[in-house]
């Protein structure tokens, strides 16, 4: 069965062949023909959705959800809603000069939110298909949610107020032990911890503040019998050894991180690791023959030892059904899809672009590359950082974001030759990869300019 399959790589022991997890998130809406919204409000239709994963895609192991919003929602953050993404984060509750952490009355109840949905479809799923797949449950991790809650603001606090930050990482530790509990008692053996502000902070401020709270989730995920995986996104080479110490089952990265490079630490750790798919030049825009390509070629180049083989991050609304199947295939049956793409060579469907000439601006032109900031949680408050220099120069500078999820976009990004995203560049130079700004570092360099 493939559950035993992926149990016993999390176990760090040997295994007929690599494991197969696809992140089908809102994308398994899109199997049904509803949209993300429908999918992520309504019980049946999730369902419906999930079942269809099973049947299609033939996974070893799979998610439930992949929407990291609602622990925010229940704490009093409003969402913005899209039909074909995940909900983002419009409001912080605890934005402003007062410092100020959630009361333990917080922490949230079964009853909350849209939490009975998938309470509720995670119970029916262990029922039906629990014995042959492994099932995950996906939690916005602790960072992420502190940064939910207070706002951009939370980056400029771990630097000035420390122990507030520490605090602020206390209670949403809490949070986080809290829903692993419901959803273990619903059936899920892996507990995921999602991350993805995690590659925007400095691996001496995960030591200092936030790894013991992260080592105590996965304390507790593992007192509960289930498995722990550490789930980021973005560039987290830097943060990877500091990840491992925190003692999960494994970490999942996405293409922003060389899988070779990161393998050797983590096997240093005896960690499993899974990735990393690229979602877009892919899955999404490539045709099957590539995404085959890609995972065999992965699969020839690394040590099958602790690894499961998976997406980058949540898949994208629109990926066609066929290669995501591929994906599986190359998977399953490994040396039949070799045969099958021996002699394909892959062609460079990317537009010419041009990039401005940044000799000759009116005014300084800041550039946010991001993976989707719509949907990427790391993104989206490197967004943010970027729109406090509108707020502070209004039309004195000009601002640019681009999505790595559109063919023009991607070759924008590769004619720029960005290594890392999400990243931000101000007159075509590289200023920040995979660390937010403060607000005093962004306008101090723009002061020298305007």
């Amino acid at each position: 069965m493939g559950k035993e399959l992926l149990l016993k790589v999390l176990r760090h022991e040997e295994a007929d062949r690599v494991p197969w997890v696809p992140f089908a998130g809102v994308h398994a809406g899109a199997l049904k023909g509803y949209s993300a919204r429908e999918v992520l409000t309504d019980e049946e239709k999730l369902y419906e959705s999930l079942m269809e994963v099973f049947k299609l895609y033939e996974p070893d192991g799979m998610p439930v959800h992949f929407d990291l919003q609602i622990k925010a929602e229940i704490l009093g953050c409003e969402l913005l809603w899209a039909e074909e993404n995940p909900p983002s984060v419009l409001s912080h509750p605890f934005a402003g000069t007062e410092l100020k952490v959630p009361c333990k009355c917080k922490i949230p109840k079964k009853t909350d939110g849209r939490l009975p949905i998938f309470l509720n479809v995670m119970e029916r799923l262990n029922k039906e298909i629990g014995d042959k797949t492994a099932l995950y449950g996906l939690i916005c991790g602790p960072i992420t949610l502190a940064s939910h809650i207070r706002g951009p603001e939370f980056f400029m606090d771990i630097i000035m107020y420390p122990d507030y930050a520490k605090q602020m990482m206390e209670f949403c530790v809490e949070v986080c032990n809290t829903l692993s509990d419901y959803y273990v008692e619903a059936g899920m053996e892996i507990i995921a911890i999602v991350d993805p502000v995690l590659s925007q902070i400095s691996p001496k401020s995960i030591e200092d503040l936030f790894l013991e709270g992260f080592t105590a989730i996965f304390d507790f995920i593992r007192s509960k019998d289930a498995y722990g995986c550490f789930f980021v996104c973005g560039n987290a080479t830097l943060q990877l050894d500091v990840m491992c110490r925190s003692n999960p089952d494994c970490i999942s990265i996405d293409e922003n991180v060389n899988i070779y490079e990161a393998k050797k630490i983590t096997d240093q750790y005896n960690i499993t690791i899974g990735g990393n798919i690229p979602l877009t030049t892919a899955m999404l825009f490539g045709n099957q023959q590539d995404n085959m390509k890609y995972v065999v070629d992965m699969l020839d180049n690394i040590d099958h030892k602790n690894l499961i083989v998976s997406p980058g991050c949540d898949m994208p609304y629109h990926i066609p059904v066929e290669n995501t199947i591929a994906c599986a295939q190359a998977v399953i049956n490994t040396e039949e899809t070799r045969k099958f793409i021996e002699n394909y060579e892959a062609v460079d469907n990317l537009p010419e672009v041009t990039l401005p000439d940044y000799n000759k601006l009116d005014k300084p032109l800041i550039e946010v590359f991001t993976l989707d900031w719509e949907t990427c949680a790391a993104c989206t408050y490197m967004v943010k950082a970027a729109e406090i220099a509108e707020e502070v120069y209004g039309d004195k500078i000009d601002l640019r974001v681009y999505k790595y999820n559109t063919l023009e976009e991607i070759a924008r990004t590769k004619a720029m030759e960005v290594e890392k995203l999400p990243s931000i560049y101000v007159n075509g130079e590289l200023k920040w990869k995979s660390i937010i700004p403060s607000r005093q570092e962004l306008t101090e360099l723009l002061d020298t300019l305007i």
